[in-house]
């Protein structure tokens, strides 16, 4: 009998043989998904939906990643508008599971999982605290340097991140075991990898990303983490060796590292990527010959089990879908050639 994506995905998250490889690839639906607001603005919803919906009719994916083009505000009134100060920030007040911020993306993901999730499982994205403080300033017009509020004003950050943290560790709760998705995608990155330690680190950002993580686990999730390397972004692996999530997506081109290694690296837990991400790389502007042949390459050198090929972190817009259809085609050779 054919294997269900859902048994696909399911069996290469836990290292197991699969039928076929799996992939996991995605893009954003609207122009400017940072910027947009779909708060305030339902319809973008509309239009992020019906991304979704010609995507998975043109390409068929084995999972979908959630976009949140349009929800990646936590829409606190003192991070609408520039900080006067540091310790402005400890003015934040939650916002709450009454929050048009929480029920916006419960129902959008309820809607999203009401159409796939009988064929395919929903991972639904989520940004680390410190990455939504970043997105919030700088849509503000007012760019902050967190490695710098670590070392000056760590009191402060805990507490406003610990106040974000909760709701989000909330939301991806409810996602989980009331919108029926199955799992967060959790977004995070070292914030300043040159400007401050691991022990910092592990002080003042990694338990407010934690609590996130293991909310969603005790509500059943199979969690994915994130370590965006996005704009070149470079980060300390090995700070997150020890985080409870059951497949990691790495920038591997930026962080110079293979699959086989990135899986070694995190303990054999299953790795989602291979591919870069950019209009320079193989995945936008390849010729087919180049494309099958890296697909070749990344599993020669990865192997099969627990691997899902995909991309440093969204692939453009406008990439060609037949450049995805030769990645699943070759993949599909690979993994029969090597049972035979």
């Amino acid at each position: 009998m054919k294997q269900s994506k859902r048994d696909l995905i399911t069996a290469a998250f836990h290292n197991q043989e699969t039928g076929r490889m799996a992939l996991g690839f995605w893009h954003h639906f609207l122009k400017d998904e940072t910027g947009a607001d779909a708060f305030l603005h339902p319809e973008l919803t509309d239009e992020v939906i019906q991304g979704q919906e010609d995507f998975y009719q043109a390409f068929s994916p084995d999972m979908i990643k959630i976009m949140t083009d349009g929800f990646f505000s936590y829409p606190a009134e003192i991070l609408q508008k520039p900080l006067t100060s540091r310790k402005a920030l400890s003015e934040i007040k939650p916002l709450g599971k009454s929050s048009v911020w929480f029920e916006s993306q419960i129902a959008y993901a309820k809607l999203l999982q009401k159409k796939y999730g009988s064929e395919v499982p929903l991972f639904y994205n989520v940004f680390a605290v410190p990455r939504t403080i970043e997105f919030m300033q700088q849509t503000a017009g007012s760019p902050i340097d967190l490695g710098a509020w670590v070392r000056e004003e760590p009191e402060t950050l805990t507490k406003a991140m610990d106040i974000i943290s909760t709701d989000y560790a909330e939301l991806a709760k409810a996602l989980i075991s009331e919108a029926g998705v199955d799992g967060i995608y959790l977004s995070v990155n070292n914030v300043s990898p040159d400007g401050i330690t691991e022990e910092e680190y592990r002080k003042y950002i990694a338990p407010y990303e934690l609590k996130i993580l293991e909310a969603a686990n005790e509500a059943g999730g199979s969690n994915i983490l994130h370590i965006c390397g996005y704009h070149g972004f470079r980060n300390h692996l090995e700070w997150y060796k020890d985080y409870p999530f059951l497949a990691v997506n790495v920038a591997n081109h930026v962080e110079g590292i293979t699959l086989g290694k990135e899986k070694k690296l995190f303990g054999g837990r299953a790795v989602i990527g291979g591919f870069g991400q950019t209009e320079n790389d193989l995945i936008y502007k390849g010729s087919e010959e180049e494309i099958r042949s890296e697909v070749r390459r990344l599993l020669d050198e990865s192997g099969t089990k627990g691997v899902l090929l995909g991309a440093d972190c969204t692939i453009p817009r406008d990439t060609d879908i037949r450049h995805l259809e030769w990645i699943r085609d070759e993949a599909d050779k690979y993994v029969k050639e090597h049972k035979a």
